[in-house]
């Protein structure tokens, strides 16, 4: 579905990604793991074409590398950032409305599906987006993704500051995409709940992939761990 091959990418003259190789397949949710600074956002950035990148991206056959991001998330791709930018002056259903495409018929999500999931959005819908809990923006984020029906989603740090129990919720609603089909690329710090949500585990160290499996195989790699994730 998502093929990333040898995938470099810089910040002017800064080389950030060396080498980058994975796969995404239908249906699948893949953690990309590593410290802060081990490229893992900037490679959700060039697969969306928002940074300089050179090597190969192709989705369900199409080249990605040379597209701008709207025409990215066209083919059918979503990205919410570790930034949630969000609407702050629109409420939260303007926010909602803002993520369709055209006019959001045959789109496998509906408002209702959106409140349903979360239903403080609902009681929120009226409300600014500007003034909600940081949970409540990052609940709005992935649901305005969500209503541009992509099929692929990449969501970087999506429990970054969350209230444990919101993190559990996050973590639900994951697994309610891959139910109905949706790849996730989750890019997350918190292994508890990468590690039990996602089938697959990538890990990066100084921008390349160290490590491709299981979560279970990962958690029988000490030396792995120790040296990429822990503190």
């Amino acid at each position: 579905m998502l093929t990333v091959d040898n995938l470099h990418a810089y910040y002017g003259k800064s080389h950030v990604l060396h080498g980058v190789s994975f796969q995404v397949q239908p249906g699948e949710i893949v953690a990309l793991l590593g410290r802060n600074g081990s490229g893992r956002s900037t490679t959700a950035k060039a697969v969306m074409g928002m940074v300089q990148a050179e090597g190969r991206v192709d989705w369900k056959g199409q080249r990605l590398l040379g597209r701008k991001p709207f025409e990215v998330a066209h083919l059918g791709l979503g990205y919410v950032p570790e930034s949630r930018d969000i609407f702050p002056k629109l409420t939260v259903h303007q926010n909602l409305l803002l993520g369709q495409k055209g006019s959001g018929k045959g789109s496998r999500w509906s408002f209702d599906d959106m409140y349903a999931m979360f239903p403080r959005l609902k009681e929120r819908e009226h409300t600014e987006a500007g003034v909600l809990s940081g949970g409540e923006q990052q609940m709005l984020t992935l649901c305005r993704t969500l209503m541009g029906d992509p099929e692929l989603i990449i969501i970087d740090e999506p429990t970054e500051g969350l209230a444990p129990k919101i993190v559990e919720l996050v973590g639900e609603y994951l697994l309610k995409l891959r139910e109905r089909g949706i790849s996730v690329l989750l890019i997350e710090q918190k292994l508890t709940i990468a590690m039990h949500i996602s089938d697959r585990a990538l890990v990066m160290g100084h921008g390349s992939i160290v490590f491709d499996g299981t979560p279970d195989a990962l958690r029988a790699d000490a030396a792995t761990r120790k040296e990429w994730l822990e503190v």
